[in-house]
This record gives C-alpha cells, structure tokens and sequence, in this order.
C-alpha cells in the first residue's frame, strides 16, 4: 500500500524535472555571482517555487501572461522620455519580466544597512549645512564641499522644516562576484523610480497574480502609506495640501510624478504653478491662491529658486528658498541634500561613518578615490586601466569626461592623454572607482532563461515610526551582457523586485479604514495650468473632430456621384486650405491628395496627426487628471493615423480611415461626457469644446451658404453639423436655406449648432469661481450675454455672412477673455486658426 508521501514525492520529482529543462539551457557568466544558480549550477531555494510555476505554465502560456502585462503597462500610457531620441524621445516603458527575487532573512541584513546609510547621510547634510566640525576637523577635504555644484550656500544655517533634510533617500546597489551587496551610488538628490517600481508590481501581480500570493511577496503600499503620513504631517496650516513639485511634461520620468501624484494624493504642480506671498507658497488656481504647506520635490534644487539659485531657471518658483528660511513651506528633499550623492563623496563615507554614527557601515560602498588629493590623483594615475574614471560632482567634465564616465582600458592613446591631462590639471573634478563586474539575474527572452546584469535601487523613507524600507525596489536590468547599459536611458529594461517572507503577507492599501472616510465632493483646487491644459485639449479634440468630418464627407462626395459634380466639392476643397490642413502646393492637385495630406501627413499645422500630438501632448500634461481609458483611446486615435495609407489611396480608403478615427475621437468625448465628475476641470474641457464648435459652425456655414445655396451644399452643411437625420425628421423636403441655417445655427435643443454652444458656454462660465454678486460682470460674460441676445434677436434669413464672421470673432475674443481671466500666461503660440482670424 503506498504511503501518504509518494504522491508528494512523485510531485516534488516532476517539479525538479521540469524546473531542470528549464535551466538546461540557462548559462551563467564565468566570474560573477548569479541569482538564480549557485556556482554548482544549482537553483537557489528561494528561486525553485517561481521557475516551478513556470515550468508547469509552458513556453505558450508564459509568453500570454508576460505580453497581457505589456498590454496593461501601454494602455495605462506607462513611458518615459529618451532625451537625445530625435523622434520625441517618448517610450512605452520597456519592463523585463521576471522579478528578481530575494528571500527574507538577506532582505533584513540589507534593510539594517540603508537605514544605517540613510541616518549617516542625514547627519553628514547637518553638519555640512550646520557647524561644519567635518571640513573643520579636516575629516573632509573643504574643496570636496565647496567644489560640489550641489552644495548651497543659501542653505547654510537653515533648519530644514520638520528637522531633517532627507524624507526619501535610495541607493543603488550591485553584488560583486563574492555574493555581497555594494552601494554603487547614493540618491539623496530626489530619487526616482519609486512610481515605476509600483507601475511594475501591478502589471506583473496581474501575470503572475496566484504565485505572488503564494509565495508571501511582501506588498508596498505600507512603504507609501508611512510616506505620504510623513509628509502630511509637515503640514502647518491644517489645510492639508502637498504638492509634488514636477520640472513638467519634458522631464524623462514625468510620467512617474503624474502617477505618484494621483496614488499618494497630492497635486501634481510646476513652478509656474506656484508663487510666493510673504513667505508662504501659494498655488494658482481658478479659484485664487490656495496655500501649499509641503512640496515633494522632484525638480533639482539648483533649479528650484531663479532668484537665488540659478538665474537661468524657468522651471522653479521666485522667492522659495526665503519661504524656506522662513518656516513657511517643507521640501523633501531639502534644497542641497543632492550634495551628498556626489561620487566624491563616496571615498571619505567610510571614515565618516565612524564620526558621524561611531560606528562602522554595514553596507560597503565600491572603492573610490577622489583626484583632488595628490596621492589619490596619483594612485588613480597608475592603476589608470583597472578603473572606472568619473565626474566626481555628476557634471560633464569637458575635454575629457563629456559623455560621463568611461573605463581606463577601453580609452585610446588620444582619450588616454586627455583623461590623463584632466586629472593632473582639474583633479578635484574627477574621480577613480573600482571596476564592477555586476551579478546577473534571469530574463525571459525568446522562450528560455537567460542571465543580464541588473542594478538594485531600493528607498527608504522618513516617517512618523522611523526609517522605513520599501519591501522590493527599483530593479534596472541590461538588454545584453554589458553590464555599462544598466541604465533606461541605454536601452536597458525594468524589473520588479519579489522580497519573500515566511508568514502569509498582510493586505496592506493606502486606502483609509471604512470608519475613518470623511465625506467629501471635491477633488481639491484645479491649478490654473491644469485648467489652461483641459482648456485647449477640449479645443483640440473638436478642432480634430470637425477636421474628420470635414474629410469624411469630402472623401464620400468624391466616391459618389452625389454631388453630381457641384460646387459643394470647391467650398470643402477651400475650407481645407483655410484649415491649415494641407499645404499650399497641393492646390491643383486631386481633390483625393488633399484628403490624403490632411489625414495621414505633417506638413501643416492644422493637419490631424498634428491636431492629435497637439491632443496628446496637452492630455499628457494632466495625465494624472484623466482616466486610463480616456488616455488610451488618444493613444488608441494616434496608432490609427500612423497606419500606412494603402498605395493608391482610394476615396473608399480615405473614406473609412477618416470614418474610424471619427469613433475614437467619439469614445473620448463619451468618457469625458460620462466618466468625469462635473466640476472645474470638466467644465473647461467643455467650454473649450463649445468655443470650438462655434467656431466651426460660423465657418462651415460661411462656406456652403450663400444668398442661394443648392442642395447639395446645404446637405454638406447638415452632414458636417451631424443634423441631417433631425433635419429629415422635421421637414419631410429637400434642403431649404432657412429651415437649415435655424437648425444648425439658431435651434436651442440642437446639441450641434451654434445657438446651444453659446448657452453652453454661458452655463460654464456662470459656475465658474471666482465670481463677486454685486460686482460688474467680467468681459467674457459681458461678451457672452451680447452673443446670446443676438441668437435670440435675430431669424435664420437675416444670417449673413458678415453677421456670421463678426460671431466667429466674437467666439476667439471670448477664448482670449477666458485665458486672460483664469489661465497662466506664457508666450503666445500661433495656431492654425489664429492664423486665419
């Protein structure tokens, strides 16, 4: 009789078969520590459960759940930006899919060691910034300090508000072939990845949803939750409102900003955002100036203060660092905590340790010497070829260090002599540091497992209990052997990161316990920048709307004979041109390649892949303000204009791509109809629609309708206001002048004409803040009221074109007023229908 073991044998046996056809191919690098095998070849205890899982999944099955995670990462628009990319630079995030793994008992050795750097480092910034015995005791060299770019001397002797100068800190780390952990470097500056490591955990928890619970995968939230309570408890004032300091949309890593700002809470600002009134930071907003009590800073602190930083900086706030000195705003990290992340430091940390701490580092960072010293100049001078040589300040050094750093034995007789000249000449600028052969892990590629080197950034955070450490991290892993392309900006990729715990997990969340949930209605102020943005995405997204159906029924009367040859073909034609849409040299072309321009290329502004970039470009800068369903389907839009125009671009051809895109412009407006709440921001998306639209309908009508319109035109103009089938329903005729100009121009219950867009408006603006009872109206709605008396004042036979074009004026006049009185005011951009004005 079998025993209760053997089908548990039996399993465990063909867990170790199928786990060995796994790493039968797997070949780890000679000389470096691998995760996943020990140097028998054997697979780490802590990797089998995961490669067992695989194992039984199969090739086909692993392949669907690894591409179901890309799909969820590009609908969720999850990127970041490649700055010397010629094409734009905007990249879907590129995530390799297996996690690394790391079992509990190495996770809490590193755990007590970055929450020891973490104290040193908050000491040594207060001693720098403080009574500076480190450079008086001659434990630091002074030039090491003074040299750095990153050290403030605006922050000498300010007390950072809350007490401390690092709220996040995060440190990159690698193994060395002997199997311990090094730091590699510290980020003290405004660490990022903490987003995109969340942004990986969701996509590969929804791969591999039943293994990450069954093997007890430690969860992040309680990372987050202890920070956004640090954060919020800086808060003076009791309003309550940390803002997420963000250089802007150009930022390679803007997407992250985007996405923490919506997951802690916090608004999302750039510095254009924000002003400084006796000392306090206040954020612009369509309802006036709201105070602003913490700002998590990603932005550079050298950027941060034009004033009294850098001069040359478009990007921060005048007047931060005084509101700074003054106690009125906590920034996290502090302004010049970014000093110490310098690799110059790295080579007295040791040292410092021990005088700051007493006692010695737990982690060891790799060996570096610092070339503003003469015997470590000259040390690095001789051992030149077994060194990796580098900015010592993170700044290019020209001449000799202008890409970053570069390897001693790859230099050529000419670099070797430059490098070698700089760091005689400007050693202080310049460090040497050991050459690391990183570990590998594994990565899934075409089918099989094969070894990558990677680099580990894990973050630990200040909160109201103590240093705490996110359970996993930030893990950059190289497309190929080299392990110099561990970087997103060399092509390398993203993993998450799997620390495992002996005990079953707690479902820890950033959402408040059911009994704690206040009730509340409002989603906090609407900056005026966000609502500049909703603004001109609305103009956008109907600017690009009209222009398709403005294709789409050009390219139908060109299929048809329903024009019959007549004079609605010309007037499309000529609107087309007044668009902006094609270029001028297409002008005796056929009729089809104008469509053709319009839909598919960029030499015009008013084009629609340009309309679309402009809609996107725009969306992008509120992506935390928009669902994921709305970003997709621009996303969506832009992949349908990028496909190939069929050769010979028939009418029918131009006809249903103009058609498609149509629909999923319509899926936006119906999510923006459906999905957001009414408040500021919708409603300046839609009176940026409204005005469009308008504007639209005064052109179009302008166009077609003259004292004696034909049929054909007029059923052009209802086909292009979307009335014809309330225009059939009513009027049992062929089109007639007055009954379609009172339906697309004067009809209040028609959502299409020009009559409802100006009652739309004015139901906006009426609700807009902002607005004193007994004060005088405001242009825009002086402006407005004389539109609505005139809709009421006047019949469809008494539209002219004059009459129409004073409108259409009057509608980019009530644009201009609208800007004027909420939005912030940069530099004025010429647009396609500007142009024409």
């Amino acid at each position: 009789m079998p025993s209760r073991t053997e089908p548990q044998a039996r399993t465990r046996r063909f867990e170790e078969a199928a786990v060995a056809a796994l790493l039968a191919q797997y070949k780890p690098l000679p000389g470096v520590h691998d995760e996943l095998v020990d140097g028998d070849g054997r697979p780490r205890a802590h990797w089998t459960s995961l490669l067992a899982a695989l194992a039984e999944m199969g090739v086909e099955e692993v392949n669907r759940r690894f591409r179901a995670a890309d799909r969820h990462l590009y609908r969720s628009g999850v990127f970041y930006r490649v700055y010397d990319d010629p094409n734009g630079g905007e990249r879907p995030w590129p995530i390799s899919h297996l996690p690394l793994v790391i079992d509990a008992a190495e996770w809490r050795a590193l755990e007590r060691g970055l929450i020891q750097r973490a104290q040193m480092l908050e000491g040594l910034l207060s001693d720098l910034y403080g009574e500076g015995q480190l450079v008086r005791g001659g434990a630091l060299p002074a030039a090491a300090v003074a040299g750095n770019p990153d050290f403030l001397r605006p922050m000498v002797g300010v007390d950072p508000h809350g007490g401390s100068f690092l709220k996040i800190y995060a440190a990159d780390l690698g193994r060395g072939p002997d199997g311990n952990w090094w730091v590699l470097s510290d980020r003290t500056q405004s660490p990022s990845g903490a987003g995109y490591a969340l942004e990986n955990r969701i996509a590969i928890a929804r791969a591999l949803p039943d293994l990450a619970r069954s093997l007890n995968v430690m969860r992040l939230a309680g990372y987050f939750q202890g920070l956004r309570a640090g954060l919020t408890k800086l808060d003076r004032s009791g309003e309550g409102r940390v803002g997420l300091l963000t250089p802007g949309p150009l930022n390679e890593t803007y997407f992250e900003h985007a996405y923490l700002a919506r997951y802690l809470g916090f608004v999302l600002l750039e510095g254009d955002d924000l002003t400084v009134r006796d000392n306090v930071v206040y954020v612009r907003t369509v309802a006036g100036l709201k105070r602003v009590d913490v700002l998590l800073r990603r932005l550079d602190a050298d950027y941060a203060d034009p004033l009294e930083l850098n001069p040359s900086s478009h990007l921060g706030v005048p007047g931060l660092m005084q509101a700074i000195r003054a106690g009125g705003v906590a920034v996290a990290n502090a302004l010049g905590a970014g000093v110490v992340e310098a690799p110059a430091m790295m080579g007295f940390l040791p040292r410092l340790g021990q005088q700051v701490l007493g006692e010695a580092p737990i982690l060891p960072n790799i060996a570096t010497w610092w070339c503003g010293q003469p015997a470590e100049r000259e040390r690095v001078l001789d051992s030149l070829d077994d060194l990796v040589i580098s900015p010592a300040f993170r700044r290019p050094v020209p001449g000799a260090l202008e890409n970053g750093p570069v390897i001693g034995a790859d230099l050529d007789p000419v670099q070797r002599a430059a490098v070698e000249r700089a760091i005689r000449t400007r050693g202080v600028d310049i460090v040497g540091q050991e050459a690391v052969r990183l570990s590998t892990m594994p990565v899934w590629s075409n089918g099989r497992l094969e070894p990558r080197p990677f680099i580990l950034r894990i973050f630990v955070a200040a909160t109201e209990a103590g240093w705490t450490v996110m359970p996993g991290g930030f893990c950059r892993v190289s497309d190929t052997l080299d392990s110099r392309a561990v970087s997103m900006q060399g092509g390398g990729r993203s993993a998450d990161v799997w620390v495992l715990d002996a005990a079953p997990v707690e479902q820890t969340t950033l959402l408040p316990a059911p009994d704690t949930v206040e009730v509340k209605r409002q989603t906090g102020p609407l900056p005026s920048r966000a609502a500049d943005n909703f603004f001109w995405l609305g103009r956008y997204v109907e600017r690009a709307e009209c222009t398709l159906r403005l294709l789409r029924t050009l390219a139908g009367r060109l299929s048809s004979t329903a024009d019959g040859g007549g004079g609605s073909v010309p007037a499309l034609l000529d609107l087309l041109q007044s668009w902006g849409a094609v270029p001028d040299e297409l002008t005796r072309a056929r009729p089809i390649r104008h469509v053709l321009a319009a839909l598919a290329g960029r030499e015009r502004p008013g084009a629609l892949p340009n309309l679309i970039d402009s809609a996107r470009h725009t969306a992008s800068v509120i992506r935390d303000r928009l669902s994921p369903d709305a970003w997709r389907t621009l996303a969506d839009l832009g992949l349908t204009l990028d496909e190939p125009v069929p050769p010979g671009g028939a009418e029918p051809d131009a006809y249903e791509r103009a058609d498609r895109a149509l629909r999923a412009l319509a899926a936006f407006s119906g999510l923006a109809s459906e999905n957001m709440n009414r408040l500021a921001g919708w409603r300046f998306l839609d009176l940026g629609r409204r005005i469009e639209r308008g504007i639209a309908v005064c052109r179009f009508a302008r166009a077609l309708v003259g004292e004696r319109p034909s049929a054909s035109t007029l059923d052009v103009l209802l086909e292009l206001c979307d009335s014809q089938i309330t225009y059939r329903s009513r009027y049992v005729m062929v089109e007639s002048r007055a009954p379609v100009l009172d339906l697309v121009l004067l009809d209040p219950v028609n959502p299409r004409s020009l009559a409802f867009q100006i009652a739309a408006i004015s139901d906006h603006l009426d609700v807009l803040p902002g607005h004193a009872g007994d004060a005088l109206p405001p242009p825009e709605e002086r402006l407005v009221a004389r539109l609505s008396a005139s809709m009421k004042a006047f019949d469809a036979v008494e539209f002219d074109d004059a009459r129409l074009a004073k409108v259409e004026a009057q509608l980019m006049e009530l644009s201009n007023d609208v800007a004027e009185r909420y939005f912030i005011h940069r530099q004025p951009v010429e647009t396609p229908w500007d142009l024409q004005a």
